[in-house]
């Protein structure tokens, strides 16, 4: 095993925890404490800390002069911190897009979904503060029906779009099977399910377009 890998690993997701805690202090005095509790990473932070506590108990046990040291196997270190890191990787996996997301350390009053529309492993990549916002998927997923073909395919949901001043919704939409294949209809939330439209007016699909194509996805 690398001499470094218990340095590296704990530097990588120390500085995730000491960000996060960073973010909380900035913005504590500006929100009150019904919005912070809407902050995901808050209530996530401690998946970091006890993970970075796994960490030092373990090289601690790696670096302890012992006769039965030979008989160990090092990859046994390893698999615990990927069990625990398994065990918890919606959490992981939300945590490092919760760094990235333009709500991470924003304080300012607006009327998006922000945390409480966070779908898992997701975040928001572009915002206005004002108007329009987007947000990114990484395993969002809708089965639907082509109304050119009748036939049922899968479409990964690359974004979907906020739009106030509008009170809009759009969704947009890329075949699993064929890249090529994108759609950006409108996007109307349900209790149960949802439903989707077809844009007509060319000029506001096209105002869609360049507010996705604006976005960095990861």
């Amino acid at each position: 095993m690398d001499s470094n890998f218990f340095k590296d690993e704990k530097s990588k997701y120390e500085k995730m925890y000491v960000d996060i805690n960073y973010a909380i202090n900035d913005i504590n005095e500006f929100l009150p404490e019904d919005r912070m509790n809407q902050r995901k990473y808050i209530s996530k932070s401690n998946i970091l800390k006890d993970y970075i506590q796994l960490i030092d108990t373990l090289e601690s046990k790696y670096n302890k002069k012992s006769i039965f040291k030979i008989f160990q196997r090092e990859d046994n270190y390893i698999d615990k911190l990927n069990k625990y890191k398994k065990e918890h990787e919606s959490h992981f996996k939300q945590i490092k897009n919760c760094l990235k997301c333009s709500c991470f350390k924003c304080v300012k009053e607006c009327n998006f979904d922000t945390c409480l529309g966070c779908r898992s492993n997701s975040k928001i990549v572009m915002c206005d503060h004002e108007n329009v916002n987007s947000t990114a998927y990484k395993d969002y997923t809708l089965n639907l029906t082509n109304n050119e073909t009748n036939e049922d395919d899968t479409y990964k949901v690359l974004s979907t779009i906020q739009v106030l001043n509008d009170n809009k919704r759009y969704i947009v939409i890329q075949n699993i099977h064929n890249q090529d294949e994108k759609y950006i209809l409108y996007h109307y939330p349900g209790i149960k399910e949802d439903d989707y439209g077809e844009i007509t007016d060319a000029s506001e699909f096209d105002y869609i377009a360049q507010i996705f194509n604006s976005c960095n996805l990861d």
